[in-house]
């Protein structure tokens, strides 16, 4: 009987044996061969370091693919502490290299950390650097590759384009706008050390390939620019003034061709300037009262409500208008006499403005400055947009109507008024402002996303657009806009003079000197604004200042846009004060001693009797005392 119990316990215990054994051995084949991906990759996790692999941040291109923001490449350092037996020695080198203190860097090696990088002191290095230190070869300190933003074309576009901080992420300018695009994602280098931070024998390395920004191509032309920023650059010297802004669009599709503005910077260098200088870009940000640039606007809302026929209706300008009480003066003495409405625009007549303001009425007038987008943002593509300002409706009384229709009392931005203009001259359509054009693959160069140019609104008709152009062609040809005009082109613009207000009181002797054209007339391509706050030693007038700036522009941006030269129907009358300009004749055959001209200076060059060479060529029109190269030779 004992002896059947105790072999009854005996199975029972083998079968729990067996039970335990089965349980033991699943669990172990569980760990083992089912968990030992998961439990490799946490021994991995514990073991492995890593030193960061920097992804280059895309380019910035110009529409013709020129680079305006590139890469440099670099180096930064990066310590493993436990790896550095001799910390004091270590630091006393890695200070004298990086000419710091050695406080600074033997605190951070010190660090209960895998790896450290030496920041700021040991990131972007120089090449030579880079080399003393590796020749040392100091345990445990390590050279990763690293890149550094650069600029090549220094102050220019450097509002526009801003800049990157330390960690290559975007500050200022587009370089901030479009962060997120450009930032490319990091790699990694990873090893696994033991717990002394020693490399694992018979280990490989492991890397995980950064991945480059996109590449972001702008609808700025680096020609019609660097022709921007000469001018600009120019005026500084020669008028110093407070500010000055230029902007260059395609009215077609709202593409800004070029922008910029002084005082400037140069963004390889931007912590060398003043905060108030590079953080912003002024032709988005400073709002001011555009002054006679903005009859453009109402005239063409009134020839769009007709309340006016330009060539028809007259309106005689006795020098002043009355309105409120208050007394509103024309900048000639004594009025421009009898006129048409295009007259009444050719001579920026103040008064005659003040009829049309009249006549449009406080709801059509007031409806016409919303469409066109008064107060309001362009949404532009440029950090810190300002909306301007515009008077409240209910508070719009006849005096703010008469005054606003000839640009005072309003507040705009550069790239408003831009905006605003080339909707009277490209068929009445109102556009979104733009400098992205499109994004691609740093390494194939494929188009990603192309962003669009689609019109909000139409804010006129064609018809009215029609008329504007040969309005505003007639104002260049004819008007107060004569000193812009350049033989073969057919430009049209407004002058622009604003006295400068502070605490509501207008300031003497203070002005925006300012002109905005269009060109071609019969197909425009180009919008041009240039503007400028408080100019010394000058003539106060837009169009006797900041004319032949605008005229210069277009005589070299035009070519660029190929648009050849043509004759115009409106043909240009000459002043007293006006310079006339001839075509060229052909010199070359000519005996020296024939080479005559009665408008025209010679500058000969190299020796012989005969002209062989000359420079302008036959038929180009130059203006008279012009100087004419002529090359000699026998």
């Amino acid at each position: 009987m004992i002896e059947a119990i105790s072999l009854k316990k005996i199975k029972i215990i083998e079968i729990i044996s067996v039970i335990a054994l089965v349980v033991v051995g699943t669990k172990l084949s569980y760990e083992t061969i089912i968990k030992n991906k998961a439990l490799s990759d946490k021994a991995q996790d514990l073991w492995e370091r890593s030193f960061p692999l920097v992804a280059p941040r895309g380019l910035i291109l110009d529409r013709n693919n020129n680079k305006v923001a590139i890469n440099n490449p670099t180096y930064s350092i990066a310590v493993i502490p436990f790896q550095i037996k001799d910390k004091d020695g270590v630091a006393s080198k890695l200070a004298e290299a990086l000419n710091t203190s050695k406080g600074k860097i033997l605190e951070k090696i010190s660090k209960k950390a895998s790896i450290v990088r030496l920041h700021p002191e040991g990131r972007r290095i120089s090449v030579d650097e880079a080399i003393a230190i590796s020749e040392q070869k100091l345990e445990g300190v390590y050279l990763i590759n690293d890149n550094e933003r650069h600029y090549p074309y220094g102050k220019s576009m450097a509002s526009l384009l801003g800049f990157v901080g330390i960690d290559n992420q975007g500050l200022a300018g587009v370089e901030s706008y479009y962060d997120n695009y450009l930032t490319g994602v990091n790699g990694s280098l990873n090893y696994l050390t033991d717990a002394k931070g020693g490399l694992f024998p018979n280990t490989s390395s492991r890397i995980v390939a950064p991945l480059d920004g996109f590449n972001l191509n702008l609808t700025i032309d680096v020609n019609i620019q660097n022709i921007l920023e000469r001018e600009m650059e120019n005026a500084w010297i020669k008028y110093n003034p407070k500010e000055i802004i230029a902007v260059a669009m395609d009215p077609n599709n709202g593409e800004i061709l070029g922008i910029g503005n002084r005082p400037t910077y140069d963004n390889n260098r931007y912590q060398e300037y003043d905060n108030t200088i590079y953080n912003r870009t002024l032709a988005v940000f400073s709002s001011f009262e555009p002054g006679s640039t903005f009859k453009a606007i109402t005239f063409a809302s009134a020839l769009d409500a007709k309340v006016i026929d330009m060539d028809k209706d007259y309106y005689y300008d006795k020098g002043y208008e009355i309105v409120g009480g208050v007394r509103i003066k024309s900048w000639k003495k004594g009025g421009h006499g009898l006129q048409t409405f295009l007259e009444v625009l050719q001579n920026s007549s103040n008064p005659g403005f003040v009829e049309i303001a009249r006549r449009m009425g406080k709801d059509r007038l007031y409806t016409y400055y919303q469409k066109f987008g008064v107060g309001q943002k362009t949404g532009v593509d440029i950090s810190g947009e300002n909306k301007g300002i515009m008077f409240n409706y209910d508070k719009y009384g006849v005096l703010e109507q008469a005054t606003s229709s000839f640009g005072q009392g309003v507040s705009l931005t550069a790239i408003q008024l831009v905006n605003m203009f080339s909707a009277t001259i490209n068929g009445g359509y109102l556009y979104t402002p733009h400098i992205a054009k499109y994004l691609s693959t740093s390494q194939t160069g494929e188009i990603v996303y192309t962003f669009p140019s689609t019109p909000k609104k139409q804010v006129i008709s064609n018809e009215t657009s029609a008329l504007m152009r040969r309005a505003l062609e007639c104002v260049v040809a004819l008007g107060s806009g004569r000193k812009a005009y350049v033989d073969g082109y057919r430009i049209g613009g407004k002058t622009g003079t604003a006295q400068i207000a502070e605490n509501g009181v207008y300031q003497d002797g203070r002005y925006v000197l300012s002109f905005i054209a269009g060109a071609p007339m019969d197909d425009p391509k180009i919008v041009v604004y240039f503007a400028m706050r408080e100019p010394k030693n000058t003539i106060q007038y837009g169009g006797t200042t900041i004319g032949p700036i605008i005229g210069s522009i277009m005589q070299e941006a035009l070519p660029l846009l190929n648009v050849t030269k043509r004759e115009s129907p409106i043909q240009r009358e000459y002043t007293w004060m006006d310079t006339k300009s001839y075509e060229v004749p052909n010199f070359i055959g000519l005996d020296k001693s024939k080479v005559k001209s009665q408008y025209f200076k010679f500058a000969y060059f190299n020796e012989g009797s005969k002209v062989i060479d000359q420079m302008p060529k036959q038929g180009e029109m130059l203006k008279e005392g012009s100087t004419i190269m002529i090359m000699l030779g026998d």
